[in-house]
């Protein structure tokens, strides 16, 4: 029988396996640019930061804190943002902007002030603006609103687990909701310590999908402690959730990070999270035009440009 050289068969398993090598090594980093492209993890601030802060003096919104929210519809842009100060009721402010970094306050804010409204999601469905928003304790509420500046307190959210029988007490806050045909996705998270996903066709009431996190702490340091979804898109035929995050017991830091979904239920997080760091969180993409950007809205307002862009 005919027997190859062995130096032959040595240096032929060292090619096949090299190759074997590569193409292995192609397969594990093509998911990772496919489904967290540049323009959605990559950015460089923009040196005018921030754009927008509290006052500082002694008015109803020397501060600002959590998620504020934006809207750009054709030229124009709207934010809603939380204004308090030390020790006070958080109050609902709003502002008006022609290019998303010079912004206005509205004369008349707070334009709500008979509820608590902070960490506040704002989607126009029709005519109608619905906000969904912490309450006191944390408890996730509803407002509607026509006009954007008038708001309409609709209740707090009811929320029952996957066999009808309602969520246990305590807080349910950061509501963050994604509108598919006729069925609204509520995901929210229970003391920063887990995200969950419910889902109502009536905005009455909301049911559980799953009664487990569909984003869960971990396992790596920088959300080991905390997470909380604060927007959903879809981009490129896929689900993308920014989320803030923190790696200390005590949340003295946050920072913002980036997971992907093919169905809204599972989720896969970008494995060099946080794509912003150094305590600027809550953050949102808002559309230009031209790309996304990416605006942090805690404890002020800056905002990011994608990397592979050039800044405005």
């Amino acid at each position: 029988m005919y027997r190859p050289n062995l130096i032959f068969k040595f240096v032929l398993g060292i090619g096949i396996a090299g190759l074997f090598v590569q193409c292995n090594s192609a397969q594990k980093s093509e998911p990772d640019s496919v489904e967290f492209p540049d323009e959605l993890v990559h950015y460089v601030p923009y040196k005018g930061n921030p754009v927008f802060t509290g006052t500082g003096s002694n008015t109803w919104d020397s501060l600002i804190r959590e998620r504020g929210y934006i809207l750009r519809e054709g030229d124009n842009w709207y934010m809603w943002y939380t204004g308090y100060r030390e020790k006070t009721d958080r109050h609902l402010g709003y502002a008006e902007s022609k290019d998303g970094i010079h912004w206005e306050r509205y004369p008349d804010n707070p334009i709500h002030s008979t509820d608590w409204v902070e960490d506040m999601n704002v989607l126009k469905d029709g005519d109608t603006y619905y906000m969904f928003a912490e309450g006191r304790d944390d408890i996730a509420h509803l407002l509607t609103s026509t006009d954007r500046i008038h708001w309409t307190e609709q209740g707090a959210l009811d929320i029952c687990m996957v066999n009808g029988d309602p969520i246990s007490k305590g807080a349910y806050g950061t509501p963050t909701v994604w509108k598919e045909q006729d069925t609204w996705y509520l995901f929210y998270e229970r003391g920063d310590l887990g995200i969950w996903l419910a889902r109502s066709k009536d905005l009455k009431q909301w049911t559980n999908i799953l009664d487990e996190p569909v984003i869960a702490l971990g396992p790596d340091p920088y959300d080991k402690y905390a997470v909380a979804l604060n927007q959903v898109i879809k981009y490129k035929g896929k689900y993308y959730g920014i989320y803030h995050a923190s790696a200390f017991k005590d949340w003295r830091e946050w920072s913002t990070c980036v997971a992907v979904s093919d169905d809204l239920i599972h989720w896969r997080k970008y494995d060099k999270n946080p794509v912003i760091g150094d305590d600027n969180s809550s953050g949102i993409w808002v559309d230009d035009g031209r790309r996304l950007r990416l605006y942090t809205m805690h404890p002020d307002v800056k905002v990011f440009f994608p990397a592979t862009d050039s800044l405005p």
